[in-house]
């Protein structure tokens, strides 16, 4: 077993458990090989980032047509190709995913072209960057969403993506990741179910790109307004918002909206924050 270096964030995941909750959300197929092979029968293509010591690969191979692993660290590469070198349906790229263009490394390997799910245990200090390519951002969504993004992230940023209105964990982040796609949270993952054991406690999500009803009228006017209204969470939104709008003005339409006009920032859902956009763009 490889030495964990810190500047990786690495954290091997030994739990069996926890890797067949991975493997559960990602609802992996093959194509049937009874089958004529064409579009209609394509079996599951997965990008996998920082696949590690390859424990999860290792599960991912037998279920899915091919598996694209994009591992930094150099040894780590080393150790992947003893493993699985030699099977055809397994690609490695020693790359940086934050900086990685896949379509185009891709492109003159058309068996591994266009993954449609994502499976990894992703570094925790570059968690936001990663979900953020993946997934685009309100104002750029990605442009070929994967079909399901199934992640193992720190608990804290898990219960972030996966609040609901009026809770403590619900703020900008989760507006901006729920306006893009669908949220599930699939289970916790104690540090004890990795070697070296993290800080802290972790869980497994599941996200599913989505074009969210109704959509922002200006996208690049709601993630201002995101920033503003969560600008402080302790006061009221017609406070934070005040720069942009007229206090009364915001009042008035959060009364509109079936709000309390004194609404804090994570007492609106993601309808009722794209719909004062809306209607906040309609105004000027």
């Amino acid at each position: 077993m490889p030495t964990p270096r810190k500047q990786f964030a690495q954290h091997w995941l030994k739990s069996e458990k926890a890797l067949n909750s991975i493997i559960a959300a990602a609802e992996l197929k093959k194509a049937d090989s009874s089958k004529k092979a064409d579009f209609g029968n394509r079996g599951d293509r997965v990008l996998e980032i920082g696949p590690g010591t390859g424990v999860l690969t290792r599960q991912l191979l037998p279920l899915a047509d091919s598996v694209v692993a994009v591992e930094i660290d150099r040894d780590l590469c080393e150790l992947l190709i003893k493993k699985f070198g030699k099977i055809d349906t397994f690609l490695l790229l020693q790359e940086d995913f934050l900086t990685l263009d896949l379509p185009l490394m891709l492109a003159p390997l058309p068996e591994f072209q266009n993954p449609n799910k994502v499976v990894a245990n992703i570094p925790y200090n570059i968690t936001g960057p990663i979900i953020e390519k993946l997934l685009g951002t309100i104002a750029c969504p990605a442009e070929n969403p994967f079909e399901s993004i199934v992640l193992l992230v720190q608990k804290e940023v898990a219960l972030r993506l996966n609040a609901k209105p009026g809770s403590t964990n619900f703020g900008a982040l989760t507006v901006r990741v729920q306006y893009l796609a669908e949220c599930d949270f699939i289970c916790d993952v104690s540090a004890k179910a990795f070697q070296p054991p993290p800080k802290v406690d972790s869980a497994v999500i599941r996200l599913r790109p989505r074009t969210f009803q109704p959509m922002a009228t200006d996208p690049c006017f709601f993630e201002t307004l995101l920033r503003l209204g969560f600008g402080s969470k302790r006061k009221m939104l017609r406070n934070n918002l005040q720069s942009l709008i007229d206090r009364d003005r915001v009042s008035q339409l959060l009364e509109t909206l079936g709000a309390n006009p004194q609404s804090r920032a994570e007492d609106l859902s993601v309808e009722q924050w794209v719909l004062l956009s809306n209607q906040l763009v309609a105004d000027l």
